[in-house]
């Protein structure tokens, strides 16, 4: 099997399954389905946005607005629903402010030529700012019994509409990166964008729709945690884009662009959501749980820098 994956890769899944087998020595009620769904469960809005932020790194941007942009999503629906607005409309205005914070993004990014980072981090405290003033200090719930159905019970058996979402975009955005023109068009534009444009590559189109996408599901993935949760707060999905940007570096994909595959990101998401479940079965506290992601997303801007150096190295001796 592993003549299918990357050298990158194949250690990724190496430590998976040394990691699975470690909790599964831990807890032998790890390996149970209910245990797997309620593991994916847990950060299943994580894992949704990583997904398109694949796209987006690869592409050679970031988006560091996409924790904001769910909890102003959130914010946005308790505070339409408490004022009487019917849940299904709310839903629409939700998603619709979405892609307008993914117009402003990809406007600033695509076409002004504003750094993504620079813009997104901007946006970041923005959209917050505004999500903190729609709710103020105040926690909003009572929402339509239908709607925190569909974030904390199962669609298909006892798996949720999320994890089926996941699921599904894993595959349509596979299958985009890997096996479309539009995919080939992100990767080559993430290697050079300069080159792609004099290659008669639409660049300002292609950020559009990256930054587009990224806020939608951003948008998408608000609603899902406002659901599951059954309430939401100003400071709803604080602090989430660190593990998404992990997930994504740790999957091999390169944070100058041009580099990564899908199937990396899948195998880092497991390794980072049985990391998080292991550590809580040994009772560590959040604070340490933020740290190793964070020392893992270190490590994955690292070593590749290193194992490229290592290589090149190697090859001048030679």
């Amino acid at each position: 099997m592993t003549k299918f994956l990357t050298p990158w890769e194949t250690g990724l899944l190496a430590v998976f399954l040394a990691t699975l087998a470690l909790n599964a020595s831990f807890a032998p009620e790890f390996l149970t389905v209910q245990n797997q769904i309620n593991l994916f469960q847990l950060s299943i809005e994580k894992i949704i946005v990583a997904l398109i932020m694949t796209l987006v790194i690869i592409n050679a941007e970031i988006d560091l607005s996409v924790a904001s942009i769910m909890g102003l999503s959130a914010a946005l629906f308790g505070y339409l629903v408490n004022a009487g607005t019917p849940g299904g409309l709310a839903i629409l205005i939700c998603l619709a402010a979405g892609l307008i914070a993914g117009l402003v993004n990809a406007t600033l990014i695509a076409r002004v030529g504003i750094p993504s980072l620079v813009v997104t981090l901007a946006m970041l405290i923005g959209f917050r700012g505004l999500a903190r003033v729609l709710v103020k200090d105040n926690s909003l719930g009572n929402f339509p019994t239908w709607f925190t159905d569909l974030g904390q019970k199962g669609l298909i058996g006892p798996i949720p509409l999320s994890i089926l979402l996941f699921f599904v975009l894993l595959i349509l955005l596979g299958m985009t990166l890997h096996r479309s023109g539009f995919g080939r068009q992100v990767i080559v534009i993430g290697t050079n964008a300069e080159v792609a444009r004099f290659s008669g590559l639409n660049v300002v189109r292609v950020k559009t729709t990256l930054f587009l996408l990224s806020a939608l599901i951003s948008a998408l993935c608000g609603l899902l945690y406002a659901a599951r949760l059954g309430s939401v707060r100003g400071d709803t999905a604080f602090g989430f884009e660190l593990d998404i940007i992990t997930m994504v570096l740790l999957g091999g994909v390169s944070i100058f662009g041009g580099k990564g595959s899908m199937t990396g990101v899948f195998l880092s998401i497991l390794i980072i959501l049985n990391l998080r479940n292991g550590m809580g079965l040994m009772n560590l506290t959040g604070h340490i749980q933020t740290g190793v992601i964070g020392i893992l997303l270190i490590a994955s801007v690292l070593l590749p820098n290193l194992l490229s150096d290592f290589r090149a190295r190697r090859r001048k001796d030679a």
